[in-house]
């Protein structure tokens, strides 16, 4: 398996939608994908059409009873892809890790404790902070994702996010890599929005995707609908951008693999 987690300790710039709709997007070309949600407010989880009434078994319990991906793994209404849904317990599981020994490590477990083979990808969404649940997704992952929103601010973030990318690897992960920064919520009626891009590209080069995800009312329906934007509309400009932001994903996963 590998782990992708998506991840920016800004919040508002589209990593749940990322996530759900990458997500989609893999499992609709045949791959087995399994989501994390790992957001305490649960969105991904929501978006997905699991109902907080639903959610017996959470990544909560990943995290702080040992329990296994398979028991905690449920399916949604596309083929291919389960998820791991979030419950407000996990709002006070940073506090509660700070008992266990190997506190950074907890969802890296999880995940080598299941040895089924039943997913080719797991994604893990994470909450908007560099926090103890986002250093295990970290911890956990081959990759990191990083939806980047087209504003000045957010410049500012990745820089702190990357500089957090580099002590997780010498200390923790030296495998982590940066599967690719996705530039989300583009308003080709905003200068601002030309120049963000052009400058994180010209820092960032080849690592950011082609792809740019546009702002489209689709995208932020498709949650309150329980589906992702890819089955809720298609056709719209939000669902094909994340159609092809998801063949660049698998475009460079033969990497992730050959590393991992």
């Amino acid at each position: 398996m590998i782990t992708i987690t998506i991840a920016n300790q800004k919040g508002g710039v589209g990593k749940t939608t990322t996530a759900i709709n990458v997500g989609t997007a893999l499992a609709a070309t045949g791959k087995r994908v399994l989501l994390i949600d790992f957001d305490p407010q649960g969105n991904a989880s929501t978006g997905l059409g699991i109902g907080r009434g639903d959610r017996e078994h959470s990544s909560y319990d990943l995290l702080v009873s040992d329990a296994d991906l398979e028991d905690v793994a449920v399916p949604t209404t596309v083929p291919g892809l389960d998820v791991v849904p979030a419950t407000q317990d996990l709002s006070g599981a940073e506090i509660e890790l700070i008992e266990f020994d190997a506190r950074t490590h907890r969802l890296d477990a999880a995940i080598k404790r299941h040895r089924a083979e039943r997913w080719d990808v797991i994604l893990v969404d994470c909450p908007p902070s560099l926090g103890l649940l986002t250093v295990n997704a970290m911890v956990a992952a081959h990759a990191l994702l990083v939806p980047l929103q087209c504003e000045f601010f957010a410049l500012e973030g990745l820089s702190q996010l990357l500089n957090t990318v580099e002590r997780i690897r010498s200390r923790f992960n030296p495998g982590l890599s940066i599967l690719g920064v996705a530039l989300t919520m583009y308003d080709r009626r905003n200068r601002l929005t030309d120049q963000v891009s052009d400058d994180v590209r010209a820092v960032l080069g080849r690592v950011v995707f082609d792809t740019v995800i546009p702002r489209n009312v689709r995208l932020s329906e498709a949650p309150s609908h329980g589906v992702p934007a890819l089955i809720y509309d298609h056709r719209c400009a939000g669902s094909e951008a994340y159609i092809a932001l998801a063949r660049e994903v698998i475009d460079r996963l033969p990497k992730l693999q050959k590393a991992a």
